[in-house]
């Protein structure tokens, strides 16, 4: 889906078939939900070759849960907005959706201490290291070779949203116009599908995504902002966001 994968395990009886097994699994959802396969089955349902109940059941799944987000995020979580035919466009939740289905696939193998990396969007469960906890770098959006805070996390999903990598895609579902009012934002939650696509609608929301964030159950976030002309930037959190 246009996006690297890694994974991080530290249980040392994790085999390697059960890693090749997550892999594929990835492999397997690229296939059918990347946009950037022309026959994939996400790219079918758009061009509207492929009814929604026509659906495989993950698919089918996945647009229950984008139904969720947009039900939790105020409607600024949409699939379907500002899409003239009405089709939907799920690619923004089954990134954080897959890499936890392949974290699944580790646990079943016995994998209790792992990372997996989909983008910079992270699951990390149990510790890097015994009474070690995973480092979590949020990358600087105006530098890439900076970062504006560091995480310390166990048993928790973080995601990132903002315009550095693939420019202006997130846009306002009301407006229609770019998100605009922070650089980045950053959630960390218990889990990534949700995490995920709590950080695009709040990057949506612009100035007061932040201030949402703060009320949304079991989540913590920061973002960092700039003037107008770039400069000045700043790193903003919710309360909860220090611990």
């Amino acid at each position: 889906m246009g996006t690297a994968v890694s994974l991080d395990i530290r249980d040392a009886s994790v085999s390697a078939e059960a890693l090749d097994r997550a892999f594929d699994y990835l492999r397997g959802i690229d296939h059918r939900f990347s946009t950037y396969k022309h026959e994939s089955e996400v790219s079918r349902l758009i061009r509207g070759e492929l009814s929604e109940v026509a659906c495989s059941p993950d698919l089918r799944e996945v647009l229950d849960l984008c139904e969720q987000a947009r039900a939790t995020t105020e409607g600024y979580f949409d699939i379907r907005a500002h899409r003239p035919d009405g089709r939907p466009d799920p690619t923004g939740l089954v990134k954080g959706w897959s890499l936890e289905n392949a974290g699944r696939i580790l646990e079943s193998a016995g994998a209790r201490n792992y990372c997996i990396n989909g983008g910079g969007d992270i699951v990390a469960r149990g510790e890097a290291a015994p009474g070690r906890a995973w480092r979590v770098g949020i990358r600087h959006p105006q530098f890439a070779d900076r970062l504006a805070t560091v995480l310390e996390v166990r048993d928790t999903a973080v995601a990132t949203s903002g315009a550095y990598e693939r420019g202006d895609h997130v846009r306002d579902p009301f407006t229609g116009g770019a998100a605009a009012g922070a650089l980045s934002i950053s959630i960390v939650g218990p889990n990534l599908t949700f995490a995920d696509a709590h950080a695009t609608a709040a990057y949506a929301m612009g100035p007061t995504g932040l201030a949402w964030v703060a009320h949304v159950p079991d989540c913590e976030g920061c973002s960092v902002t700039a003037e107008r002309d770039g400069s000045d930037a700043r790193l903003n959190w919710t309360p909860g966001f220090d611990e």
